[in-house]
């Protein structure tokens, strides 16, 4: 084996996986190209079941939705929340009674321990919502979570200056994206304080002065779910709105699919994209998840490459680093009245897009005491995320920017936390691998070495070969049960090198 020059595209597991989810969907993915080779270059069958995994993604309902913003002008952004409609694909879904992901779903899914209590996570949006605080008691009272309100000091709504008044006009379709927020902020940390600053406009001057006072006012986190178009001015709005050392900042990676958008590409914060996630039988975490196809995922055109980014598929800052649910055929449920029956917000219903995985990721952070890492502590920390091998965003930015496979990919970034490992950093050590770490857990099972790791055979063991244990690591079916094609195709992959 030899290094390559470049790190090949690691897409032959994770397109099988697609089996016929997102395969179908798409079908501009060819089968031939979910066919992994053996090192003579021959076709070879894969003869993987069927997972329950694999099961629970393809039987996702599909159901129509919208976004809850309009789209947006340059130096503007627009929120990236999603509502679920009927067929007419703008009358919302109304719901008696919640539908959708509940907190007690979200903190199963993505393990979170009790925590944060008196740190806050700030939500940054524009406009007003009048109801937020008396929609969110109706949420929080629905599922049991403690009043969070003006009153006990939990709850906090200041405009972009910090002060109580006058706040932004009100917008119907904003409100709907603060509703979102800080129900998800509810639902993954339940003793967290939110603070909602309100920006008077959706301009990324007005939001980044949000964001600012946000810092100001002693935010452990700050989510942001919103995005707009890249220009050559993103370079000094970073550095003078998002450059908070000490403070996480999350940003939604967009719900258009392949493209990045700003501030998700911008160089201090964490780009958090989006996944499907349903329940399996499969395994012993009792979830499991795939790439939402319209996850934003990409190569900033502006902003440099971090150092803690490694992989030679982007020349730029690569978008998104880590990842949570955001389908709204998965999504989750959210309660909001401002704007009645003519805006479709009249009680429950079932939201989702990037909007949604933004403040979940940042809750998970301040609920497990991370609240001030950087947005490198994912990538020496991958150990600590659910590897998403499935599922795909598209294919115009091709197979290594779009499909999601074992280790980094655009749309689901390092994975989805498993948020009771935080605490110790994940546990693992690691080895440098695509766009950041790949990280092994000692040895694993198998057999021992009785043909080269570029030749399919029998299962390995993680002894073998360094890179068969950043192999099973990522891919447990190698050393638990063949070394087949897709584990060879991953040895260029995972481990950067190519087989001769």
């Amino acid at each position: 084996m030899s290094k390559s020059k470049t790190t090949p595209s690691l897409f032959n597991r994770g397109l099988l996986l697609l089996g016929g989810t997102v395969l179908l969907a798409l079908p501009m993915l060819s089968a031939a190209s979910c066919v992994g080779t053996n090192d003579s270059g021959s076709v070879e069958e894969d003869e993987r079941p069927s997972t329950s995994d694999e099961d629970a993604l393809s039987s996702i309902q599909k159901h129509g939705h919208k976004a809850v913003c309009s789209t947006a002008a340059p130096g503007f952004a627009h929120c990236h929340a999603r509502v679920r409609v009927e067929p007419d694909g703008a009358t919302v879904t109304p719901f008696a009674a919640p539908s959708g992901l509940t907190p007690v779903d979200i903190q199963s899914a993505y393990k979170i321990p009790a925590g944060g209590s008196g740190l806050t996570v700030a939500i940054i949006d524009a406009q007003d919502n009048p109801k937020a605080e008396s929609d969110l008691a109706v949420y929080r009272s629905q599922f049991g979570l403690p009043p969070c309100t003006t009153a006990n000091g939990c709850f906090k709504k200041v405009n972009q200056n910090g002060t109580a008044s006058p706040l932004p006009t009100a917008d119907t379709g904003w409100a709907g994206e603060i509703a979102l927020d800080v129900d998800m902020v509810s639902a993954a940390c339940p003793s967290c304080k939110i603070l909602l600053v309100e920006a008077k406009s959706a301009s990324m001057a007005d939001l980044g002065a949000a964001v600012n006072t946000a810092a100001a006012l002693g935010a452990t986190a700050i989510s942001n779910s919103y995005g707009g178009s890249e220009d050559a001015s993103v370079n000094t709005t970073d550095a003078q709105f998002f450059n908070h050392p000490g403070i996480a900042i999350t940003v939604s990676s967009g719900d258009n699919g392949y493209g990045v958008e700003y501030p998700a590409s911008s160089a201090h914060v964490i780009a958090v994209g989006g996944t499907s996630l349903v329940k399996s039988a499969g395994g012993t975490r009792g979830w499991t998840e795939g790439a939402w196809g319209s996850a934003g995922s990409g190569c900033s055109t502006q902003i440099a490459k971090p150092g803690f980014q490694t992989d030679t598929g982007c020349a730029k800052r690569m978008v998104a680093d880590v990842s949570a649910v955001a389908d709204p055929n998965t999504g989750v449920a959210v309660y909001n009245t401002y704007g009645g029956a003519a805006a479709g917000a009249t009680g429950w219903a079932v939201y989702g897009g990037t909007s949604a995985s933004a403040p979940i990721v940042a809750s998970i952070l301040v609920a497990t005491g991370k609240g001030g890492v950087a947005n490198s502590w994912p990538y020496a920390n991958k150990g600590a995320f659910y590897d998403v091998t499935s599922g795909s965003n598209g294919s115009r930015g091709g197979k290594y920017l779009c499909t999601s496979v074992a280790g980094y990919d655009g749309p689901t970034g390092i994975g989805t936390p498993n948020a009771s490992l935080f605490a110790s950093g994940g546990g693992t050590t690691s080895s440098s691998s695509g766009g950041g770490t790949t990280s092994s857990t000692g040895s694993g099972g198998g057999s021992t070495c009785t043909h080269p790791i570029c030749t399919a055979g029998v299962k390995l063991t993680k002894a073998c070969d360094p890179c068969a244990a950043s192999i099973c690591a990522a891919d447990p079916y190698c050393c638990g049960t063949k070394w087949d094609s897709i584990c060879v195709g991953e040895v260029a992959s995972v481990c950067g090198q190519i087989c001769n």
